[in-house]
Protein backbone atom coordinates (compact mmCIF):
# COMPACT_ATOMS: atom_id res chain seq x y z
CA UNK A 1 0.00 0.00 0.00
CA UNK A 2 1.15 3.40 -0.72
CA UNK A 3 0.88 6.59 1.35
CA UNK A 4 0.15 9.68 -0.39
CA UNK A 5 -1.63 12.68 -0.37
CA UNK A 6 -3.95 12.80 -3.68
CA UNK A 7 -4.19 12.32 -7.39
CA UNK A 8 -0.88 13.20 -9.31
CA UNK A 9 1.77 11.85 -6.42
CA UNK A 10 1.97 8.36 -8.05
CA UNK A 11 4.77 6.03 -7.30
CA UNK A 12 4.30 2.68 -8.26
CA UNK A 13 4.46 -0.60 -6.60
CA UNK A 14 7.36 -3.07 -7.66
CA UNK A 15 5.01 -5.14 -9.65
CA UNK A 16 2.79 -2.26 -11.00
CA UNK A 17 6.07 -0.71 -12.21
CA UNK A 18 7.51 -3.74 -13.47
CA UNK A 19 4.14 -4.29 -16.15
CA UNK A 20 3.92 -0.29 -16.73
CA UNK A 21 7.60 -0.54 -18.06
CA UNK A 22 7.40 -3.63 -19.96
CA UNK A 23 4.30 -1.93 -21.59
CA UNK A 24 6.32 1.31 -22.70
CA UNK A 25 9.36 -0.24 -23.59
CA UNK A 26 7.02 -2.29 -25.99
CA UNK A 27 5.55 0.81 -27.57
CA UNK A 28 9.31 2.53 -27.79
CA UNK A 29 11.04 -1.17 -29.14
CA UNK A 30 13.15 -0.78 -26.52
CA UNK A 31 14.96 -4.27 -25.94
CA UNK A 32 17.70 -3.32 -23.60
CA UNK A 33 17.20 -2.41 -19.54
CA UNK A 34 19.56 0.50 -19.49
CA UNK A 35 16.92 3.02 -19.17
CA UNK A 36 14.53 0.58 -17.09
CA UNK A 37 14.27 3.40 -14.64
CA UNK A 38 13.72 6.32 -16.49
CA UNK A 39 11.04 4.72 -18.02
CA UNK A 40 9.79 3.96 -15.01
CA UNK A 41 9.71 7.37 -14.12
CA UNK A 42 8.24 8.83 -16.94
CA UNK A 43 5.31 6.13 -16.19
CA UNK A 44 4.57 7.22 -13.04
CA UNK A 45 4.83 10.79 -13.96
CA UNK A 46 1.98 10.06 -16.79
CA UNK A 47 -0.11 8.35 -14.58
CA UNK A 48 -0.09 11.17 -12.13
CA UNK A 49 -0.49 13.67 -14.99
CA UNK A 50 -3.62 10.89 -16.00
CA UNK A 51 -5.02 10.88 -12.22
CA UNK A 52 -5.11 15.38 -12.63
CA UNK A 53 -6.61 15.07 -15.60
CA UNK A 54 -9.38 12.20 -14.68
CA UNK A 55 -10.23 13.82 -11.58
CA UNK A 56 -9.65 10.33 -9.95
CA UNK A 57 -7.48 7.81 -8.29
CA UNK A 58 -6.70 5.70 -10.46
CA UNK A 59 -4.22 2.79 -8.74
CA UNK A 60 -5.79 2.03 -5.39
CA UNK A 61 -3.69 3.32 -2.14
CA UNK A 62 -4.38 4.61 0.98
CA UNK A 63 -4.27 8.45 1.29
CA UNK A 64 -4.23 11.54 4.16
CA UNK A 65 -5.91 13.85 3.41
CA UNK A 66 -6.27 17.61 5.25
CA UNK A 67 -10.07 18.81 6.48
CA UNK A 68 -10.64 21.72 7.68
CA UNK A 69 -12.70 21.00 11.29
CA UNK A 70 -16.16 22.09 10.73
CA UNK A 71 -19.66 20.75 12.25
CA UNK A 72 -20.66 20.46 8.14
CA UNK A 73 -20.26 17.73 5.97
CA UNK A 74 -17.01 18.14 3.83
CA UNK A 75 -15.97 16.05 0.37
CA UNK A 76 -12.65 14.68 1.03
CA UNK A 77 -12.09 16.02 -2.55
CA UNK A 78 -10.35 12.48 -3.94
CA UNK A 79 -12.48 9.50 -5.32
CA UNK A 80 -13.62 6.89 -5.80
CA UNK A 81 -13.06 6.17 -2.08
CA UNK A 82 -13.52 2.28 -1.36
CA UNK A 83 -12.59 3.21 2.54
CA UNK A 84 -12.70 5.72 5.21
CA UNK A 85 -10.43 4.18 8.02
CA UNK A 86 -10.54 6.80 10.59
CA UNK A 87 -9.51 11.01 11.43
CA UNK A 88 -6.45 11.81 13.18
CA UNK A 89 -4.30 15.20 14.39
CA UNK A 90 -1.93 16.52 11.65
CA UNK A 91 0.34 15.00 15.06
CA UNK A 92 -1.20 11.72 14.31
CA UNK A 93 -3.20 11.38 17.65
CA UNK A 94 -6.53 9.38 16.56
CA UNK A 95 -9.97 11.10 17.23
CA UNK A 96 -12.26 9.13 18.96
CA UNK A 97 -15.07 7.42 16.42
CA UNK A 98 -17.60 9.57 18.46
CA UNK A 99 -15.52 12.59 17.04
CA UNK A 100 -16.36 11.99 13.51
CA UNK A 101 -18.65 10.79 10.89
CA UNK A 102 -18.29 8.98 7.96
CA UNK A 103 -19.73 8.49 4.93
CA UNK A 104 -18.84 7.28 0.97
CA UNK A 105 -21.65 7.86 -1.61
CA UNK A 106 -22.88 5.97 -5.09
CA UNK A 107 -20.52 7.88 -6.75
CA UNK A 108 -17.37 6.62 -4.86
CA UNK A 109 -17.27 10.43 -3.01
CA UNK A 110 -15.96 9.87 0.72
CA UNK A 111 -17.32 12.55 3.14
CA UNK A 112 -16.55 13.34 6.50
CA UNK A 113 -17.98 15.82 9.62
CA UNK A 114 -16.07 16.49 12.41
CA UNK A 115 -17.82 16.89 15.69
CA UNK A 116 -15.50 16.74 18.52
CA UNK A 117 -11.61 17.93 17.57
CA UNK A 118 -10.94 20.47 21.08
CA UNK A 119 -8.45 23.04 19.91
CA UNK A 120 -7.37 21.58 16.66
CA UNK A 121 -8.39 23.56 13.33
CA UNK A 122 -7.90 20.96 10.90
CA UNK A 123 -7.28 16.83 11.11
CA UNK A 124 -6.12 14.31 8.37
CA UNK A 125 -8.97 11.61 7.03
CA UNK A 126 -6.99 8.41 6.37
CA UNK A 127 -8.88 6.65 3.51
CA UNK A 128 -8.25 4.03 0.74
CA UNK A 129 -9.31 5.15 -2.97
CA UNK A 130 -8.54 4.14 -6.81
CA UNK A 131 -10.09 2.82 -9.61
CA UNK A 132 -8.12 0.01 -9.66
CA UNK A 133 -5.97 -2.58 -7.21
CA UNK A 134 -3.51 -2.17 -9.95
CA UNK A 135 -1.52 -1.83 -13.57
CA UNK A 136 -3.63 -4.57 -14.88
CA UNK A 137 -7.03 -3.25 -13.69
CA UNK A 138 -7.15 -0.37 -15.11
CA UNK A 139 -9.02 0.20 -17.87
CA UNK A 140 -7.14 -0.32 -21.75
CA UNK A 141 -7.77 3.27 -22.37
CA UNK A 142 -6.24 4.66 -19.48
CA UNK A 143 -3.55 2.62 -19.42
CA UNK A 144 -2.66 2.74 -23.31
CA UNK A 145 -3.29 6.96 -22.92
CA UNK A 146 -0.53 6.49 -19.81
CA UNK A 147 1.71 4.38 -21.93
CA UNK A 148 1.76 6.37 -24.98
CA UNK A 149 2.26 9.96 -22.67
CA UNK A 150 5.42 7.99 -21.19
CA UNK A 151 6.94 7.22 -24.51
CA UNK A 152 6.17 10.44 -25.41
CA UNK A 153 8.25 11.97 -22.80
CA UNK A 154 10.85 9.78 -22.97
CA UNK A 155 11.39 10.32 -26.77
CA UNK A 156 10.99 13.77 -26.51
CA UNK A 157 12.51 14.14 -23.28
CA UNK A 158 14.88 16.85 -24.94
CA UNK A 159 12.36 18.48 -26.73
CA UNK A 160 9.24 20.67 -26.02
CA UNK A 161 6.87 18.81 -28.20
CA UNK A 162 3.13 18.25 -27.02
CA UNK A 163 1.61 15.04 -26.60
CA UNK A 164 -0.43 13.61 -28.71
CA UNK A 165 -4.01 14.34 -28.84
CA UNK A 166 -5.47 10.90 -28.88
CA UNK A 167 -3.75 10.18 -25.32
CA UNK A 168 -6.90 12.70 -23.64
CA UNK A 169 -8.90 11.33 -26.38
CA UNK A 170 -8.43 7.87 -24.71
CA UNK A 171 -9.17 9.34 -21.54
CA UNK A 172 -12.00 11.51 -22.02
CA UNK A 173 -15.06 8.99 -21.31
CA UNK A 174 -13.30 8.34 -18.02
CA UNK A 175 -12.81 11.96 -16.61
CA UNK A 176 -14.48 13.13 -13.75
CA UNK A 177 -16.34 16.40 -14.19
CA UNK A 178 -18.98 17.60 -11.45
CA UNK A 179 -19.95 20.60 -9.75
CA UNK A 180 -19.17 19.41 -6.15
CA UNK A 181 -22.51 19.46 -4.26
CA UNK A 182 -22.06 21.97 -1.72
CA UNK A 183 -23.89 19.64 1.18
CA UNK A 184 -24.19 16.10 1.53
CA UNK A 185 -27.48 14.06 1.01
CA UNK A 186 -27.83 12.05 3.98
Amino acid sequence: MIETDGPGAVTLGEEDRALAVAAVKAVLRVASDDEDALIAAFAETALGLAEQFLGMVLIARALRVPVAVRGAWQALGVAPVSAITGVETAAGVALPSDGFAIDIDAAGEGWVRIVQAAGVTSVMVLARAGLAEGWAGLPAPIRQGVVLLAAHLFEQREASVAPPSAITALWRPFRRIALRPTAHAC
